[in-house]
């Protein structure tokens, strides 16, 4: 079995992750329509996970001034069996290191926090669930080491011009710098 992980840089990919989605949260949890497509979608780097090539898992991460975010892990159930969400999860962790970022937060349901807790997440604030689209949810926390080659601003500027987590392959943009300019002077 192969299980591969990556950004989401196609539409097509992007479907394929609002259509796990929608069968997760929609369909098995009975989550509303307006509530799982909440608006932040355009705003978030969305990871997917592939088993033997079929998509099978998916999460999206927000990013906040000092931590990010994970929202929307969602598994096909035919896949929940397969080390798919931990390799996606791992992935994830590594983009998130390499973004600069030592902290990730995330919303898990409270039935759930035990799940978060294999790859490292603890509660924030037991203290204070918290409620929507019919389930209760704890914050939960995870902390990173600081990544030894994070981008910033001082790294080379064509890395930070490559696509979401493959800063380290040359890009389309690396090409055209082989051409002369032509700007004017």
């Amino acid at each position: 079995m192969s299980i591969t992980v990556s950004v989401v840089t196609t539409p097509e990919a992007l479907a394929q992750a609002f259509a796990i989605r929608s069968q997760v949260y929609i369909g098995e949890q009975k989550c509303p329509y307006d509530e799982e497509f909440d608006g932040n979608d355009f705003c978030a780097t969305h990871f997917i996970a592939y088993v033997d090539g079929e998509p099978a898992g998916t999460l999206r991460v927000r990013w906040f001034s000092d931590y990010a975010k994970f929202e929307r892990v969602a598994v096909l159930t035919r896949f929940r069996a397969t080390d798919c969400a931990k390799i996606m999860m791992e992935y994830s962790f590594e983009v998130i290191r390499r973004k600069g970022y030592t902290q990730a937060c995330g919303y898990a349901q409270k039935r759930l926090v035990n799940y978060w807790s294999k790859y490292g997440f603890t509660p924030l604030r037991i203290d204070k669930p918290f409620t929507f689209s019919d389930h209760e949810y704890l914050e939960v926390l995870i902390k990173f080491d600081k990544h030894p080659d994070p981008i910033n601003l001082y790294s080379d500027p064509y890395v930070a011009m490559r696509p979401e987590g493959a800063w380290d392959e040359p890009g389309i943009l690396d090409k055209s710098a082989e051409r002369k300019p032509t700007n004017p002077h």
